[in-house]
This record gives C-alpha cells, sequence and structure tokens, in this order.
C-alpha cells in the first residue's frame, strides 16, 4: 500500500515538474515569437540574409536565426566545442579536445560572468539565445546533435571569432600523455608539406585611389564554409554587413556605413609556457616560485561522451593549475603550465562594438578593451583614415627570455608584467606610401619602407617573420597609384608565385651543370625546358603550374625531416622556400623533378597537365568533414597554396582514392569596400550561402569563386530592389525552407 501511495506521489511530482517545463517552454515561445514580430529578415537573390530589428538585441535574435537556417550543424558544431562537449555527440576520441577546452572554460563561471555583465550586453546574449531557441521550436525537423536548449551564458564561451582560439596552442598528445598518464605519447613535430592558415588583408589610402576614396581588401583564408555572410542592422545604430563566424552574434571581418575591419592571425607571441619544478609535500603537489613553494590549485572536471553504443558515459580528471595557467603537459620532469588571454566578458564586448564604430579614434577606443589577442587588424574609413593594427592583448616580459620556448616557472622574473600600451605596439597609421597589408607575416613590412623597425620593438611581438604571400604583397602595393576598386580586386588575384620564381632558377642551374653523359640530362630536358620558360603564373590551363606544384612538394618532402633542425636556426623569419632553394643539393633538386613527373604521369597519364585538371573545388553534402570524388562534378581552380605565395590561396591536396587535389580551405571570403560617400562593395563566398544540398545557394557562387569573379554587396535598401527573394519574419512558414 505504502509502495503504491509512494508510487502515486513520484508520478505526480513527475507529471508536475513535465507540466511546468512545457509550460516554461510554452511561455518562451510565445515571448519570442513577439520579439521576432520586431525582425525583417530579406534573403537576396544569393540567399545572403539581410537582418533588421528595432533594437541591437532583436537583430542579433534575426542574426542568429538566419545563420541556423542556413547552417545550424555548424552553429552546434562550433559550441560543442566552445563549451568541451564535442564527445557527447563524436564519443570519447574527441574527450582530449573537450578537456582542454574546459581547463580554461567552467560553466559556473561563465555563468557569473554573464550575469554580472552590463546590461546592453546581457540583452544581446539574451537575443542570441532567443534567436536559437525560437528557431528549433519552429523548426522541429531540426535535430540537434547534443545542444537542445541554449543558454545566454553560453554566448561568452566563443566570444572572439577566430578560426582557431589561443587554446588549441595546448596539443592534444601532450594533454594526453599527462592526464591519461600515457608518456608514450608526446606532440610529434610535422615537417611535411602543409597549407598555412591565416588571411591577406590591405588597405589602400585615398592619395593612390583614383576615386580619392579609401579602400579595404577582406579576405579570411579559412576552412571552406566556416563563416556566414550577412548584414545585420538595426534602429539603434548598428548596420555591418560581411563574415560572421557560425554562432556568433557579430560581424567578424566587415564593415558598416563609414569603416571597415580585416583581421588576420597574427605571429605575436602572447601564448606562454612556463615550467613547472613540482615539489610533493604530504601527497600534494607543489611548485617552486622564487624562495617560496605554493601550492598547485587541484580540481577535477567531469566530462560526459558517447559511448559506441549510444548511450552517455563519464570520465572525470583531476587537474591542475599554479598562477601562470593549467597544467597541459610535462616535459624534462617538469609540468607545463599555459598562459594566454582568458577575458570572455571583454572579448565579446570589443568584438560586438567594434561592429559600430564610425572612424579611426572610435574603432581604437573600443580596441582599449584589450581583449584581441590573435588577430592583427586592417582598418579604413570614410574620412581616408587607413591603419595596419597589432593584437591589443600583448604582455610585457623581460625579452632576456625566449617565450617561444617553455620558460623557467620558478623564476618570478619570467612572469608577466601587465600589458603593452596601444602606443607601444607595432601599429602603422596614415603611413605616407599609401597603404598598410598584413598576410600572418611581421608587421616590419606592412607598409614598406614606412614600416616599424624590428629592433625597436621587444622580439616577442613578432614569432612569425615574413612569408611567400607578403612577399608577393609587396611585390604588387609598391609603386601602386590610382587604384580602382576593380585593381583592387586584381591585386588579390595577382597570379605570380614568387617562391618558384626564387626555386625554378636553381633547378635549371642544376640541370645546366648536368654532363651530356648524364641520363637525367635528356630524361629531363623536357620538363626543365617548360619550366625555364614559364611566365611563374598560375593558371587553369598552365602545365608549367602542374609541374612546378608537384616538383616543389617533392623537394619539401626530401628536406622535411630537416626542417625543425636546419631550416628555423638558419633561415629565422624567412620562407622555407628560402631554405628549399639554398640548402637542397643538385641532386636533389632533379631527383624531386624525375618524382613530380613520376607522379603526374601515373595519375594523369603523362607530366604535361593543365593544372586545373588536378586542382578543384568540390561540394557535394553538408558534411562539416568533407569527402571527395574523382567521379563526381568538381569545378577547376587556378590558384596554388599559398606556400607559393599566391595571394589568393587554395588549400588543396589528394584524398583517399582521389588523383586529383580538392581544396579544403584558403580565399573563403572575398570583399572590396570603397569607403565613397556611400559605401560600396564586392564580395564572393566559397560554394554558396546555404549549407543545405537541396538549396540554391549551396553551390551558385562556386564558378564565381573559382574565377575571382565578385558580385556586387546589396548594401542599401534601393541596391536589394529587384534582387530580393523573399521577405519574412523569424518563425513564418513561409520562410521555412
Amino acid at each position: 500500500m505504502r509502495a503504491s501511495i509512494l508510487g502515486s506521489v513520484l508520478a505526480a511530482a513527475l507529471a508536475c515538474a513535465c507540466s511546468a517545463a512545457a509550460a516554461a517552454a510554452a511561455d518562451e515561445t510565445a515571448r519570442c515569437k513577439a520579439e521576432a514580430a520586431d525582425v525583417t529578415i530579406v534573403r537576396d537573390d544569393w540567399g545572403i540574409a539581410h537582418v533588421h530589428g528595432k533594437t541591437d538585441a532583436e537583430a542579433v535574435f534575426g542574426m542568429i536565426y538566419t545563420q541556423a537556417e542556413d547552417d545550424f550543424a555548424r552553429v552546434e558544431a562550433n559550441y560543442l566545442t566552445s563549451l568541451g562537449r564535442t564527445a557527447e555527440a563524436e564519443g570519447e576520441g574527441k574527450i582530449w579536445r573537450d578537456l582542454r577546452q574546459r581547463l580554461f572554460i567552467d560553466p559556473e563561471d561563465l555563468q557569473a560572468r554573464y550575469a554580472a555583465s552590463p546590461a546592453w550586453l546581457k540583452a544581446l546574449m539574451e537575443g542570441w539565445a532567443d534567436g536559437l531557441n525560437y528557431y528549433l521550436a519552429t523548426h522541429p525537423n531540426t535535430v540537434p546533435k547534443v545542444i537542445t536548449h541554449f543558454e545566454p551564458w553560453m554566448a561568452l564561451s566563443f566570444s572572439e571569432g577566430s578560426i582557431g582560439g589561443d587554446i588549441e596552442r595546448a596539443d592534444l598528445k601532450d594533454l594526453e600523455a599527462f592526464y591519461g598518464h600515457r608518456p608514450e605519447l608526446h606532440a610529434q613535430v610535422d615537417s611535411g608539406f602543409r597549407e598555412p592558415s591565416g588571411s591577406n588583408g590591405i588597405a589602400i589610402a585615398p592619395s593612390i585611389t583614383a576615386g580619392g576614396h579609401a579602400l579595404l581588401l577582406i579576405n579570411p583564408h579559412t576552412s571552406f564554409f566556416f563563416r556566414s555572410e550577412q548584414q545585420i542592422a538595426s534602429d539603434e545604430g548598428l548596420n555591418a554587413y560581411g563574415a560572421a563566424t557560425w554562432g556568433q552574434f557579430f560581424i567578424y571581418q566587415g564593415f558598416n556605413t563609414h569603416a571597415g575591419w580585416m583581421h588576420t592571425s597574427s605571429g605575436v607571441d602572447n601564448v606562454d609556457r612556463f615550467a613547472e619544478t613540482i615539489v610533493e609535500q604530504d601527497g600534494k603537489p607543489f611548485y617552486r616560485y622564487g624562495a617560496d613553494l605554493r601550492p598547485v590549485t587541484v580540481s577535477t572536471v567531469t566530462l560526459r561522451y558517447r559511448g559506441k553504443d549510444g548511450a552517455m558515459a563519464a570520465r572525470t580528471f583531476t587537474v591542475y593549475h599554479t598562477h601562470h595557467g593549467p597544467i597541459i603537459g610535462a616535459a624534462d620532469g617538469k609540468w607545463i603550465a599555459i598562459a594566454l588571454l582568458n577575458s570572455p566578458t571583454a572579448a565579446l564586448e570589443q568584438s560586438f562594438l567594434r561592429t559600430k564604430t564610425s572612424d579611426y579614434a572610435s574603432f581604437m577606443r573600443v580596441a582599449e578593451h584589450k581583449a584581441n589577442s590573435s588577430n592583427n587588424t586592417l582598418f579604413a574609413d570614410d574620412k581616408g583614415e587607413i591603419a595596419y593594427l597589432h593584437p591589443q592583448f600583448v604582455p610585457r616580459r623581460d625579452d632576456r627570455f625566449d617565450y617561444r620556448q617553455p620558460v623557467d616557472g620558478s623564476d618570478p622574473a619570467t612572469d608577466w608584467k601587465g600589458l603593452h600600451a596601444l602606443s607601444e605596439l607595432p601599429s602603422i597609421v596614415n603611413p605616407p606610401n599609401g597603404w598598410v597589408f598584413n598576410t600572418n607575416d611581421w608587421p616590419y613590412s606592412a607598409a614598406g619602407p614606412d614600416s616599424p623597425k624590428r629592433a625597436d620593438y621587444p622580439r616577442y611581438m613578432d614569432t612569425a617573420g615574413e612569408n611567400p604571400r607578403g612577399l608577393h604583397a609587396l611585390r604588387v602595393l609598391t609603386g601602386a597609384r590610382d587604384l580602382t576598386p576593380q585593381g583592387l580586386i586584381a591585386k588579390a588575384y595577382d597570379p605570380y608565385l614568387p617562391a618558384f620564381a626564387r626555386l625554378v632558377p636553381t633547378l635549371t642551374a642544376a640541370w645546366d651543370a648536368l654532363p651530356a653523359s648524364d641520363p637525367r640530362k635528356a630524361a629531363l630536358a623536357g620538363q626543365v625546358a617548360l619550366l625555364r620558360n614559364w611566365d611563374l603564373r598560375w593558371a587553369a590551363d598552365s602545365t608549367a603550374t602542374s609541374l612546378a606544384v608537384f616538383w616543389g612538394e617533392a623537394l619539401w618532402t626530401a628536406m622535411g625531416e630537416h626542417i625543425e633542425t636546419e631550416f628555423k636556426p638558419i633561415y629565422e623569419f624567412k620562407p622555407i622556400f628560402e631554405y628549399l632553394a639554398a640548402q637542397s643539393s643538385p641532386d636533389q633538386k632533379l631527383t624531386a623533378l624525375r618524382t613530380a613527373s613520376d607522379r603526374l604521369t601515373a595519375d594523369f597519364g603523362g607530366w604535361r597537365v593543365a593544372w586545373g585538371e588536378i586542382n578543384r573545388f568540390q561540394r557535394l553534402n553538408d558534411d562539416i568533414v568533407q569527402t571527395f570524388h574523382d567521379d563526381r562534378p568538381s569545378i577547376p581552380v587556378p590558384f596554388t597554396s599559398a606556400e607559393w605565395g599566391s595571394l589568393a590561396s587554395f588549400g588543396a591536396k589528394r584524398y583517399p582514392g582521389t588523383r586529383r587535389y580538392y581544396g579544403t580551405s584558403g580565399n573563403s571570403f572575398v570583399a572590396v569596400v570603397e569607403f565613397a560617400d556611400k559605401v560600396h562593395a564586392w564580395a564572393v563566398t566559397a560554394g554558396g550561402e546555404s549549407g543545405d544540398p537541396a538549396s540554391p545557394h549551396f553551390n551558385d557562387e562556386a564558378k564565381r569563386y573559382a574565377g575571382g569573379n565578385l558580385r556586387e554587396v546589396y548594401f542599401y535598401p534601393e541596391q536589394l530592389a529587384g534582387h530580393t527573394e523573399r521577405t519574412y519574419r523569424p518563425g513564418d512558414a513561409a520562410a521555412s525552407r
């Protein structure tokens, strides 16, 4: 009898809880529906969303709603990463990535930060969560992998926008070796050929433009389909257009009616590792700091993961922190702590507020948040101001120490000593030459001869040095005059390959030096003649481009094992092609040419193959990790890897079962903006706006992308006239696709 009564009580309690949850969900949906009534979405004929809300928060609501319409899977995936919950969707193999994230991201801490945020920022985060939850409520066929309800505080977990956050500098193998108690696991140095990540940005002053207006090139090089192209506007002064990383409520790289900003990955050293000397006392860990022993902070992190049977399981880790940061590994008997920027609220404030700036002065006021750690910025405005800006988060350190390696954490002299003032950074404003650029290289050539001088700054201001794209940018910008927007586009797609300008003469010299009796003289005569007469420019119909790329990759592979031990010490801050040219022997160069010829012949039936036959763009489905097939449709792409100096880069390679190269990164969004009386812009994005293969906008920009054929941006309502596909409000049944 008592069991029956207890069961009835439990059933009633459960029913009440379910009823309360259902009522809360209904209330939330009703509230969101009222919010949606103040949001208008216009889709143009490229599927791009132009969102307007009465308030900034309502505009954010509509902005994230349209992102979910276009690719909810990528929105959720980014938050699984940022919250340290990817293993809940993809299994135990992702648990080390989640652990790395959770060393910095604590949900309780983020909830407290949200509660303490200024009212305007809380409103934006609430609009963001409402937009995603309203999308899920009105699209029951969308089934999240993990996150069925978004909370406002979650926006703080992913607040800067870079393709790879600073946290990714902690190596997963080292993390697993330490916390998985597997000392045999350690990070392996990758010395093979790889596509560099990063971006291009160029700002042009009115003094060297035909129209007397500043120009800005926005050209992120990321994984394809990593960002959405959108316009977001409100009656509170917001009106920004550009690329927004899936799941974020600010335009990361773009422009408004007065100013534009382009971010490139920086070579500044502001993520440091400290080797901690650990002493155990009474079974507890301490670390040495000067003459003292300090207790290591010990805590636990519990991570859930999806088992092979689909059921959820959990693992709990004991994790450690010193005042430098969390422990991420061990080396030479020391524990390694990592220090980096972790200011989610300030980062989110800076990321959003910069989209409402109107000139250089207001942009720099926002930059005083100092919560941008990984991005250089190229800036231009309608006053004619241009600038290269270094990341604003730069810790002040003792330059005696080489912070590229772990420094002695027991020595107080190695500690960070506050942040540099913005005036102490190697930034450039309105240089006399009329242009600034960055291609993820150092700031010391960003304005040619008007650049900052390396000797005037600490070593840690840059660890990147020069790169092939930077050398190319210097070539196309030096002496530029009377530039038009179309002229800047042409420079962004200039086909010259500076790496081969240096490499090919060393190959022809090696062949020239061969005696006539050497069998390689005849065997390689055709190949050498092709490269000797090549104009060093990529083209889809160029057979020399194919041979040069295959030869360069073969030479890189042959020299790869020496890159860490020889290249970096000898050619510090120089591109790898300089090392390949000078340090590979004539025999190695000729052998690599033979290898390249044989590979082309084996894969394509001969060594004279048009580059466009090999280098392809293919988008077949909505998988986040793409697969490729030679027997499925694809289109030729003329530009090459950034390693050879192609400004319009295309990171491509062979995949299992393919002979052709397929690109997955590089030019992903390209825009040129002119800041005249009214802003005027042209843009193109890889593939198309939608992640839905059934959408007409899944791949409608692919040929434009491959051809560098930018389309006009419809920024003003009058530009949208005649180019509107549909107008609707979030939740409208007619808008569902």
